[in-house]
C-alpha cells in the first residue's frame, strides 16, 4: 500500500481499495501510476500477435482465447493503474481470475483430442469464477482476490510440474523458465509492498533513470506477462507433441 500524500491528477481522488508504491501523477498529470501503466504493454501487444498467429495456424480456439484473455488482463491493468478508480480495479482483478481459469482448462485438456469439451471442468471453472466475482463484489477485500488467484496459479504450477516430470520431460526447460520468470515477478511484487517507504526515499536521492528501475510493481507486470506468454507457448509445445492442433 502506498503512503499517503500522493498528488491528485486528471482522474481525481483515488477510489480503488489498493494504491501501489509508485508515486501518483509523478510523471504526467494524465496517468496516476505511469510506469505501472505502460509496463502492461507486454501483456497487450505480444498476446494480440499470438492470437492472430493462432488463428492463421488453425490452432484450437482455446489457445486463441488464452492469448486474448492475457490481453484483456493487460488492458484492465492499464486502466486501473492509469486512473486508480475502483471500477477499473475490478476490470483488472476479475479478468485475472477468468484468464487463469482458461489457463487451467487448457492445462487439464492438453491431452484430449480436437473438438472435445470437458463440460464438467468447464462448469466447475465457470461456477468458481461466478462465486469469486459475487463474493469479491460484496466484501471488497483484496486479500480474498489474491488468495483465489493464488489457488489457480498453484493449480497451474502443480499440473505443469507433473507434465514436465512424467509426460514431456523435454519441455522442462520452457516449463521451468515460465515458472521461474513468474515467481521472480511475484518476488518483486512483494518487495514493492513490503519496502515501499524505503523505495520511495531511495528514489528521491537518485537520478530518475535509476529510480525507475526500482518500480517493482511495473517489473511484476513485465515478468508475469512474459511468464504467462511462455506458459502459453509451453502448452502449445504439448499440443504439438500430442499432434492435435487443429481448430475445435
Amino acid at each position: 500500500m502506498a503512503p499517503a500524500g500522493d498528488r491528485e491528477g486528471y482522474w481525481g481522488p483515488t477510489t480503488s481499495t489498493l494504491d501501489w508504491c509508485e508515486e501518483n501523477y509523478a510523471v504526467t498529470w494524465y496517468i496516476a501510476e505511469f510506469w505501472n501503466t505502460v509496463s502492461n504493454l507486454i501483456m497487450i501487444l505480444p498476446p494480440i500477435f499470438g492470437a492472430m498467429q493462432s488463428v492463421r495456424s488453425g490452432l484450437e480456439k482455446r489457445y486463441t482465447a488464452s492469448y486474448l484473455a492475457l490481453t484483456v488482463v493487460g488492458m484492465g491493468s492499464w486502466c486501473f493503474h492509469m486512473t486508480l478508480k475502483y471500477e477499473m480495479q475490478l476490470l483488472d482483478e476479475l479478468p485475472m481470475i477468468y484468464s487463469c481459469c482458461i489457463f487451467v482448462y487448457c492445462m487439464f485438456e492438453c491431452f484430449k483430442m480436437k473438438s472435445s469439451v470437458n463440460y464438467h471442468l468447464l462448469f466447475t471453472l465457470v461456477l468458481f469464477s461466478l462465486i469469486v466475482t459475487m463474493v469479491y463484489l460484496k466484501v471488497k477485500e483484496p486479500i480474498f482476490h489474491q488468495v483465489m488467484y493464488g489457488m489457480l496459479v498453484f493449480t497451474l504450477v502443480v499440473r505443469s510440474i507433473y507434465i514436465v516430470t512424467w509426460v514431456y520431460p523435454w519441455l522442462r526447460g520452457l516449463g521451468y523458465t515460465s515458472l521461474g520468470v513468474f515467481l521472480l515477478g511475484f518476488l518483486f511484487w512483494n518487495i514493492d509492498n513490503i519496502f515501499c517507504d524505503s523505495l520511495r526515499n531511495f528514489r528521491k536521492k537518485v537520478p530518475p533513470i535509476i529510480g525507475v528501475t526500482t518500480q517493482f510493481h511495473a517489473w511484476w507486470h513485465i515478468l508475469t506477462g512474459l511468464g504467462s506468454y511462455l506458459h502459453i507457448l509451453f502448452r502449445l509445445g504439448m499440443l504439438l507433441n500430442c499432434g492435435v492442433g487443429e481448430d475445435s
